[in-house]
């Protein structure tokens, strides 16, 4: 079994793990209204049916964008606990952690769980709020039922990288497109992307909107909201560039003088 250790290196800087509690405790029942939801960034609170990610339940990121999938674990630091954990993701950049608003102190990270990573996402479930996960190959649907359980039990959310047989929520980057570099040169300086979510109930019919993931100051807001309306997440101090930029992409420098955005100090994940 893998070792978990904070990222944050000092115990005497740590914060306390929240304790174990039920979905129920946490409001999570039908007809709760938003007790029931952990909180999200507004731009994406736009997108999903409810406003928020419903606790005790798994999310499906398609496509296993890591950009949002940070975004929407950064509301978590909003709510009472603010524990966090990322389980086979060994190519999570933490700068970008930090600079889409995860508080690094209290991010816990098992990169290399290997076959035991639905061990570790039962054992991390009643001790922090959120999961981001990648499993070791696909999931069959009985494994997800018994993992279901365990969400339901504790209120802890995962979001899933890739697909998750009964995840009530699935969210994709349906387009994206990157600003910032010319023809062989330049700074990434943003990134607009179009991000659909769709599910079960009220989610059924799909939800879409076009949003800045990030935009130049580091903050996820709609396209077209000015910059800093969004409230933000400060300055941006990395960007997950993976698979971000694809062969024969015609890039637009929309944002001539990048220097002093932040972005200097980028992250690749």
């Amino acid at each position: 079994m893998p070792v978990f250790e904070s990222v944050f290196e000092s115990t005497a800087e740590r914060q306390p793990l929240r304790p174990v509690v039920s979905a129920a405790a946490l409001g999570g029942g039908e007809g709760s209204g938003g007790r029931g939801l952990l909180p999200v960034l507004p731009a994406l609170g736009e997108v999903l049916p409810e406003g928020g990610l419903r606790r005790g339940t798994a999310v499906s990121v398609g496509g296993a964008d890591l950009g949002l999938l940070l975004a929407l674990a950064a509301g978590v630091r909003e709510s009472d606990g603010g524990w966090a954990a990322a389980v086979g993701l060994p190519e999570l950049g933490l700068a970008a952690a930090a600079g889409y608003g995860l508080d690094l102190r209290r991010l816990l990270v098992a990169d290399d769980p290997g076959p035991h990573w639905a061990e570790v996402v039962s054992v991390l479930a009643g001790a922090v709020e959120l999961i981001m996960l990648r499993p070791d190959g696909p999931v069959v649907p009985k494994l997800a039922a018994r993992l279901a359980a365990v969400l339901r039990r504790s209120g802890c959310v995962l979001l899933v990288a890739g697909p998750w047989p009964g995840a009530g929520l699935r969210l994709g980057v349906r387009s994206a497109r990157w600003f910032g570099l010319g023809d062989g040169h330049g700074r990434l300086t943003g990134r607009q992307v179009e991000v659909v979510a769709e599910g079960r109930g009220s989610a059924v019919r799909g939800h879409t909107a076009r949003l800045w993931l990030p935009d130049e100051h580091g903050a996820v807001r709609a396209v077209g909201e000015p910059a800093g309306a969004a409230g933000g997440t400060g300055t941006f101090s990395g960007i997950g560039t993976a698979g971000a930029v694809g062969v024969g992409e015609t890039e637009e420098d929309v944002a001539s003088g990048a220097a002093g955005t932040g972005l200097e100090r980028m992250a690749v994940v």
